[in-house]
């Protein structure tokens, strides 16, 4: 690993194949603690080339537990997170949205790291058991249109820098990672990203795949659609700019999106949304997202065809029994 770190620290950069070896090592216990915090450190002072991101997307892939959920056209919503901006949990409510709405849903999760809340934080409070079992997911899937894996269960590199990365409680390159393994490799992917750099990234890597995808980044800063101003969006189709009033809404304000100081607040906030009981605004932002993961299905719909969607899966309740049925399971 020094020689690892010395070649970061003269500005140098990793091939494809170097950075798959570094990952595996790391995943198998190969350096310390200290040496891996310092890796990914570096890691936050510079940027991340394409070669490298697609070496460490392909390790964690290859040493993930894999599902194959053969016949179901699946779809992943699911941002790096990183930003910063501490929001209540849009994709994870969109993902149940887009569920009941019809559409097979393999969310990939995790805790916090850099917010007070990640996915599987709010699932977990609210009484979802995580399972690697692939019969009991296709049981969820089947019955609710939703199944939701927990990362660490399927990654073995998260187990050894898990810990650091709390230690750290800043983004890592690992944030950039967790969109791009699901060890589901759904066919459709809505992912958000915390840069136009690293969308722009994600977007080559996606072309040199079979995947329908969209890559969303808010211009101010948000790994999702946040309705505080206008953001980009990369398909199979091209680049794509929007703008607030194009969609017919006007621009809200970050504090909107609060997702509150702790683990219960962010609960309460996602139960009122699937309950109805959302104020407009964040209802809005969530029909918003679940509408361009709709649209990553049928891109030749209407952006309002597909929030019209989104919208009545969330009104007519279809949302919260997808939610409902998992929970119980």
């Amino acid at each position: 690993m020094k020689e690892i770190l010395a070649h970061l620290f003269e500005y140098k950069t990793f091939s494809r194949q170097e950075a798959y070896e570094i990952l595996t090592n790391i995943a198998r216990g190969k350096y310390d603690s200290h040496q891996i915090a310092a890796f990914m450190t570096a890691y936050g002072m510079r940027s991340i080339r394409v070669e490298e991101l697609a070496g460490f997307r392909d390790a964690m892939y290859d040493l993930c537990l894999k599902l194959d959920f053969d016949g179901y056209d699946l779809i992943d919503l699911c941002g790096t997170g990183g930003d910063g901006k501490n929001t209540f949990n849009i994709s994870t409510i969109a993902s149940f949205v887009t569920a009941g709405a019809g559409y097979k849903v393999a969310k990939h999760g995790n805790i916090g790291v850099s917010s007070s809340c990640g996915s599987s934080n709010v699932m977990e409070h609210l009484g979802y058991q995580f399972s690697n079992d692939k019969e009991e997911l296709t049981r969820q899937l089947d019955e609710a249109n939703i199944c939701f894996l927990h990362a660490p269960l399927f990654h073995p590199a998260m187990k050894t820098v898990a810990p650091i990365r709390r230690a750290l409680g800043v983004k890592t390159f690992f944030n950039m990672l967790g969109p791009l393994t699901n060890p589901a490799n759904p066919k459709f992917q809505s992912v958000g990203v915390f840069s136009l750099e690293l969308a722009r990234l994600y977007g080559y890597l996606y072309q040199h795949t079979d995947k329908q995808y969209a890559i969303i980044h808010a211009l101010d800063g948000y790994d999702e659609i946040s309705m505080t101003g206008d953001f980009k969006v990369i398909t199979n189709q091209g680049e794509n700019y929007y703008s607030m009033e194009e969609l017919g809404f006007s621009p809200i304000l970050p504090e909107d999106l609060a997702g509150g100081d702790s683990v219960a607040d962010a609960a309460q906030i996602f139960l009122s949304i699937l309950n109805n009981q959302g104020t407009d605004v964040q209802n809005n932002v969530v029909l918003t997202n679940a509408a361009f993961a709709i649209k990553t299905f049928h891109p030749e719909k209407t952006f309002g065809d597909c929030f019209y969607e989104a919208e009545e899966a969330l009104m007519s309740g279809k949302a919260l029994r997808s939610f409902q049925k998992i929970i119980k399971q």
